[in-house]
């Protein structure tokens, strides 16, 4: 296999081929990836936390057992960043908040263990908005989008999508509360991987919503995707959050294709208020799955709009439980955005949160039925173009436009993937989303190998 020239675009699917042929190493590639931190992270501000001597002595590892014949998987010796919500043994644990700035885990995240124990190098910690929240700690530099420094990362895995997509790591791990894998590989051109609750354990990871909370895989391709999922889902004793299901063997089944899959579309859910320029692409990419043998039907969705709210009530009142150690008593170390929502988590009365977790379970028990005839339904990642840096978050209705795809599936606990599926008029990536059954990653690697096969974004990469 030729090697990609540079190497810091190859995906971990090629990189496992080439250390296996001989044609490049662990060590260069790291060497290399430093290197490009070195010089462009300056500008991308992706990275809080960059461990050099550590990658650079994994990659070393990594290259003494891949060619004594201890081969540890298709991750073995590829380079990963980690979202600075995931505890990394020895390095601060800051969850983009400086109020947790001596925060210095003795243990990886369970996550961040079996990455290592995959054979991954782990580069370092990437940045995030406070707490997992909407923005960026007022003292934290944001990073920026490589496609357009004017435009939004994404949030909250907004370092884990930059560092991906600028080349300064194969693949990342992201955390999704509302839509945080999904909205930064949209904004950022990526495949992001948003697993079922409870498939990847949340031990070791600063939470922001319990009930919400899931961590997964952003990356360039949709088999590095799937390779990051099969190593770090399974159930975990000790986190009570966990699932104890089989494990999910995306990799496995990634070319047996989508013949017989049935692929719902709710045309008004997919159109409503919404840009056509952006729907028009993305609901055209549907004959992607047809003429590869998925039987495509026009659903109706339940009180899909309706999700907001109850979403924003549980996520408030479980916000303010994670950070009860330490809010509010350092309230003033904290940035407005988060501040804002533990106040109202605090200001909510037991009965309150009560009907909310009420109203989310009836929503949820009417989408669930509309999935008894759907393997996956297909909409836009996000409703909106990719919005300006600092989105003007008191603009209801472009805020409701920009969340309606994410959040109820954050309440539901279904898998869903975000796939980039071409260009919009102003030069960004637009994105389209597949929301599959619980439990069925393998099934949306599946949908997702199809459609980067039919080539909508093949090898399209920022020019930084």
């Amino acid at each position: 296999m030729t090697p990609p020239e540079p190497l810091h675009w190859a995906t971990a699917e090629q990189l496992g081929r080439l250390y296996r042929t001989g044609e490049c190493s662990p060590v260069e590639v790291v060497d290399g990836l430093l290197d490009r931190i070195d010089h462009l992270d300056s500008s991308l501000h992706a990275y809080v936390h960059v461990d050099v001597d550590g990658a650079r002595e994994a990659a070393r590892e990594a290259e003494r057992e891949l060619r004594s014949g201890n081969d540890r998987g298709p991750l073995h010796g590829v380079p990963v960043a980690v979202k600075d919500l995931c505890a990394i043994a020895g390095a601060p644990h800051r969850a983009g908040s400086p109020v947790r700035s001596d925060v210095i885990p003795d243990a990886d995240a369970t996550v961040v263990a079996r990455l290592r124990a995959a054979g991954a190098v782990i580069l370092g910690a990437s940045s995030m908005t406070e707490g997992a929240y909407t923005m960026h700690h007022p003292s934290v530099t944001p990073p920026r989008n490589p496609w357009d420094s004017a435009r939004w990362t994404g949030i909250s895995s907004s370092g884990s999508g930059v560092a991906t997509a600028a080349g300064l790591c194969v693949a990342s791990l992201g955390s999704d509360t509302g839509g945080s894998i999904r909205f930064p590989s949209a904004a950022c051109g990526l495949v992001g991987l948003k697993p079922t609750y409870g498939r990847v354990p949340l031990r070791g990871v600063a939470l922001l919503g319990e009930s919400l909370d899931h961590v997964g895989p952003m990356t360039r391709r949709v088999a590095d995707a799937a390779m990051m999922l099969d190593a770090i889902a399974g159930h975990d004793p000790a986190d009570p959050t966990s699932l104890d299901a089989p494990a999910p063997g995306a990799l496995a089944t990634l070319d047996d294709g989508v013949r017989g899959l049935r692929i719902g579309i709710d045309r008004r859910y997919a159109t409503d208020d919404l840009d056509p320029t952006i729907v028009d692409p993305i609901l055209a990419c549907a004959d992607v799955f047809g003429d590869a043998g998925a039987v495509l039907t026009d659903v109706t969705l339940p009180g899909i709009d309706e999700f907001v709210l109850p979403w924003l009530l549980i996520c408030a009142s479980e916000g303010a439980a994670a950070h009860r150690d330490l809010f509010p008593a350092r309230r003033d170390e904290y940035g407005p955005a988060l501040a804002a929502l533990l106040d109202a988590g605090h200001a909510l009365s037991d009965a309150d949160v009560a009907e909310a977790r009420a109203a989310g379970e009836r929503l949820c028990t009417g989408l669930a039925t509309a999935f008894d005839e759907l393997d996956m339904l297909l909409c836009p990642t996000i409703g909106v173009p990719i919005p300006p840096a600092l989105p003007d978050w008191s603009d209801q209705p472009a805020l409701v436009r920009l969340t309606r795809f994410t959040l109820p599936f954050n309440l539901t606990g279904q898998p869903t993937i975000s796939l980039p599926c071409g260009v919009a008029p102003d030069g960004m990536p637009l994105s389209l989303q597949l929301v599959g059954r619980r439990l069925d990653e393998a099934a949306l690697c599946r949908a997702g190998q199809v459609f980067a096969q039919a080539g909508h974004w093949r090898d399209r990469h920022p020019r930084v």
